[in-house]
């Protein structure tokens, strides 16, 4: 079982937080097989969003902070999008660059 990362998550309270024996209660951290948010670490945004608050400052200096920005150049701007307008023998998908609109046709992905 995985446990709902949010720093706060036992202090909402909701009864499928709620374990104990009738009279003494307590609230819990939800643990679930399966969580929708965060990369499935979270139970809900604001449990996502409590733990951002607390550690993403400490987050962000360990994984690398952004010390000048990142540029779009027509070098890097392809993306990969679907060819709606693909004749027969053409590709289902190819790549567009952002900055041109140039395309080309790029291998089917399996």
């Amino acid at each position: 079982m995985k446990y709902c990362q949010g720093t706060k998550c036992h202090t909402y309270d909701t009864s499928d937080r709620k374990r104990g024996v009738k009279g003494s209660k307590t609230n819990q951290t939800r643990k679930r097989t399966q969580f929708d948010y965060g990369g499935g670490n979270f139970c809900t945004l604001t449990c996502q969003d409590d733990w951002f608050n607390t550690h993403g400052t400490n987050a962000i200096n360990h994984f690398g902070r952004l010390h000048e920005p990142i540029i779009l150049t027509e070098a890097n701007a392809w993306s990969r999008q679907y060819n709606y307008n693909r004749q027969e023998d053409e590709p289902r998908f190819i790549e567009v660059n952002t900055i041109t609109r140039n395309t080309r046709p790029i291998r089917e992905v399996e």
